[in-house]
Parts: C-alpha cells; structure tokens; sequence
C-alpha cells in the first residue's frame, strides 16, 4: 500500500475502503519492530478481555500505516474513505485502527491500557512506547487536510434490518443498543434479566416482540474450551433464562466467524438445557472452561453461514413469544 501512494501528488485522488478486520490485514509494524512483536501483544490483549477501542490504541502505536498514518503518506492528494463499521460507536479511528484518520490518543495511553491489563510486553515494544517514537498522526496535521470520510455500513443498520424481518413475522422488535460492550457472560446474564421481565412482567415492553442488540463484548479467557464472545454470551444468558419456555435467542457476528472458527454462533431454545444435561454436559462447566463452541456443537445448535463479506459487528436477538392462558 505504500508502495502504492508513493510520489502522489494534489492532482491525484486516492480511494481508500475500509472495513472490520483491517488491523489484522495491516499489520506494518512500526520501524524498530517486528511482525513476532505485534502478534505477542495482540494475543495478549485478546485474552485480557481489553475492549476493541483499548486494543486498537495499543496497535494504533505499534503501526507503520494506523492512526492516519497511510493518509500522511498519500500527502499532497486528497484521501476519501468509505467505512464499514464495525465497532461500538462508529469512530473513525477505532476501524481498522484508523489508518486514514488523524487519532487523538497517545503513546501514554496505550502504556497505561497494557499497564491496567497487566500486560507484560516485548522491551522494544515497551521502549517504542515510552520514547514516543511510536506516536500517530494528530488531529489538526496539515498533511490530512484533504481528507474525507464516510460511513456506508454501521451496526445500527444492521439492528435496523433485522427489525424490518421481525415486523414483517409479527413481532415487535426494539432495538436495546448497537454498541453494549462489556465482559460477555456478564453482558449476557444482564440482557436475559431483561428479557424475563418481558416474559413475566410485560415490562419493559409487551410480547410478543423481538428485543435486538449489537456492539462488541469481551472474553477473559479461563479455560481451554473453543469459543468466541458471542456464544459465550448465549451460554451466559441461556443459563441465566433457566430453561423459561416463552424465549429463544440467537448470537452470531455478522462476519460469520465467531472466535477462531468457521462458527458465525449459535441460538438457544427453551429445551436446551435439558437436552445438554441428557449429553452429559454440564453448562456451567462448559461457560467456566470458554467453552461455548463445544456446548453448542454438541447440540446441533450452532450456526454456520459461511463468510458473510460484511462486518458490522456482533448480533444478538432475544424472541419472546406471548404468554398462554395456562401462564
């Protein structure tokens, strides 16, 4: 890429598409660096349970080509970049660490990240670091002066279309948010409370409706199970339902992998529990040991699309139905 926009100049135009997964296929590591020392830390952040906008300020400061610094180099022509979200809140520089947008975080930031993880890094990272040789492009940097930036696909819309299919089956959907982060099975404990209040209560809303989310939780990584955030998230949840018979849910990320797997998620019936019992499973094991894909494998519950070609980060959708006269 940087091949690419070498010797432009102000009559040149560049056009610069962005999407989820542009930090791990951009990985130029930051002169002084290797590829080895980028991977060490990335896997360390991943297992922290770090949110993606700590993680993509560290990576931010370990780059040759993040935090504005591909658009520097396409300096004196002008940058238009059309982004695909997928993080919470949309910010420019939180996609794909934000290679053609100026970012105001610092070198002293992502110290302090890897110091509140506790996240002991390679000495040239950490001397990269502390020497501020690692700091990106701010805002106000003349050589961005050019630069535009659009969003062409958010969460939000994603959440939006799943709500249009809901209407149209006869549930109300209500969207909870598109950018909830937090550690997963905690998250996902929390969405179900709500989601049996509708049950039970009729509060916040009535059945039969559709309650949808999006955002991008965590995993503190405990166990040696095989997993991604979002049937953590289900496992969580699905506990936490207890098995109540008026609601099914669904977890997947949008890009049709979660975790390491060609695994998008999984959904959740009010039978699961007893099902995984009669295998011989024990659920609050499997969510102990990270092990969402193995739980919902066994079951027949996972769902596989395929790559999808689009990431707009994670869905979640919980299904409650109407209660019965016997309710």
């Amino acid at each position: 890429m940087l091949d690419l926009v070498c010797g432009l100049t102000a009559e040149d135009r560049v056009l610069c598409l962005v999407s989820g997964g542009g930090s791990s296929l951009l990985p130029l590591p930051a002169p002084g660096l290797t590829l080895a020392h980028k991977q060490a830390v990335n896997r360390a952040l991943l297992r922290s349970g770090a949110t993606i906008g700590e993680m993509n300020c560290v990576r931010r400061h370990l780059s040759a080509l993040k935090g504005g610094r591909l658009a520097a180099a396409c300096h004196p022509a002008p940058v238009l970049t059309l982004l695909i979200s997928d993080v919470p809140g949309d910010d420019p520089v939180n996609i794909a660490s934000g290679p053609t947008v100026a970012d105001p975080t610092t070198c002293a930031d992502a110290l302090d990240i890897l110091r509140r993880h506790g996240i002991e890094v390679p000495a040239d990272v950490l001397a990269l670091l502390q020497s501020g040789r690692g700091e990106s492009v701010k805002p106000g940097d003349p050589r961005l002066r050019g630069c535009e930036t659009h969003l062409v696909a958010t969460p939000q819309r994603a959440l939006e279309a799943a709500a249009a299919v809901a209407r149209a089956a006869g549930y109300t959907p209500h969207i909870l948010g598109d950018a909830l982060e937090g550690e997963a099975r905690d998250v996902g404990k929390a969405l179900a409370g709500i989601a049996l209040q509708v049950a039970r209560r009729g509060q916040p809303v009535a059945a039969p409706c559709v309650l949808l989310s999006g955002g991008e939780t965590t995993v503190t990584v405990r166990g040696p199970g095989r997993g991604g955030r979002n049937v953590e998230w289900l496992l969580a949840a699905g506990l936490a339902l207890d098995g109540h018979p008026r609601i099914h849910a669904l977890a997947g990320d949008t890009d049709g992998v979660d975790g390491q797997e060609e695994i998008a998620g999984a959904c959740w019936t009010p039978d699961a529990l007893r099902r995984a019992r009669a295998a011989g499973l024990r659920p609050q094991d499997s969510l102990a040991d990270n092990d969402g894909h193995g739980f919902f494998q066994t079951l027949g519950d996972s769902v596989v699309t395929g790559p999808t070609l689009t990431n707009v980060n994670d869905f979640r959708a919980f299904l409650i139905d109407a209660p019965t006269p016997e309710d």
